[in-house]
């Protein structure tokens, strides 16, 4: 499904998420379809959207017009919580926003703010699933306890939860907690939440020759935790998909760890 070069990880059914994704949040109208047809020709095979961006329009648009076949290209999209009680109704509008006949992921974008919600959502996505309206679901910025709920009430494991993560943020602790449950890791903001002039970061980038936002990125990848970085000037967008051309050492990979101490 992707080049080569393009490190995937496999979710249920078989199903391959490329590692590095492009992210779209606050990419709206023109400025958003240029930046997802930037990313498309700059070699990402991966795109990230919500509901709330309120900018899937533009993704099936720009995802139509890059001249990539709709399997060569990972979509994902999520359901806002104002949706509770409409997922189906809100998956239907994405596809028909995303003019393509599934996501390949489809996630919980917050838990629900009400107690006992959140099983009846994820049985929801569940069903889509099954309807081939998204061939994976998982959930997005949700706690272990949160996540271990919906497994025990329903035996199916989230394939994906997408948090908010970076070298500072790094808890050895959670990320093994997710590989326990079978559950992908996914960070997002991983530059906004990072100090790109740290020495560790400054030092490492050197010895790659590459920069301490690719050396970010890849160490994401290294851990084979799914990274969406975004932005929607071309040079960055071409600059944050230029890390396939070197791995981290397992040291390196342990001083940028200890960044979270």
């Amino acid at each position: 499904m992707t080049s080569p070069e393009q490190p995937t990880v496999v979710l249920p059914g078989e199903v391959r998420m490329p590692l590095l994704g492009f992210g779209t949040w606050q990419a709206t109208g023109k400025a958003g379809y240029d930046a997802v047809l930037a990313a498309l020709d700059a070699g990402y095979r991966h795109i990230d959207t919500a509901t709330m961006y309120g900018n899937e329009r533009e993704v099936g648009r720009a995802v139509k017009e890059s001249g990539l076949r709709r399997e060569d290209v990972f979509i994902t999209t999520k359901l806002p919580p104002e949706a509770v009680g409409r997922e189906r109704e809100t998956i239907e509008a994405s596809l028909a926003a995303l003019d393509t006949d599934y996501v390949d992921l489809w996630l919980i974008h917050w838990p629900p703010t009400s107690a006992g919600e959140g099983i009846p959502v994820w049985r929801e996505l569940l069903a889509a699933r099954d309807e081939d309206m998204a061939r994976a679901v998982g959930v997005s910025n949700h706690g272990i306890s949160q996540i271990d709920e919906l497994i025990q009430a329903t035996e199916e494991n989230p394939a994906v939860n997408q948090i908010r993560w970076s070298p500072a943020l790094y808890d050895r602790q959670v990320h093994a907690a997710h590989r326990d449950r079978g559950v992908v890791l996914e960070g997002y903001s991983p530059l906004r939440a990072t100090d790109l002039s740290d020495p560790v970061l400054v030092r490492i980038a050197a010895a790659h020759n590459a920069s301490p936002a690719q050396v970010v990125l890849r160490w994401h990848i290294d851990h084979e935790i799914v990274v969406i970085p975004k932005s929607v000037h071309p040079e960055r967008i071409r600059a944050n998909a230029d890390v396939f051309g070197f791995s981290l050492t397992a040291e390196e990979m342990r001083d940028i760890d200890a960044l979270s101490g």
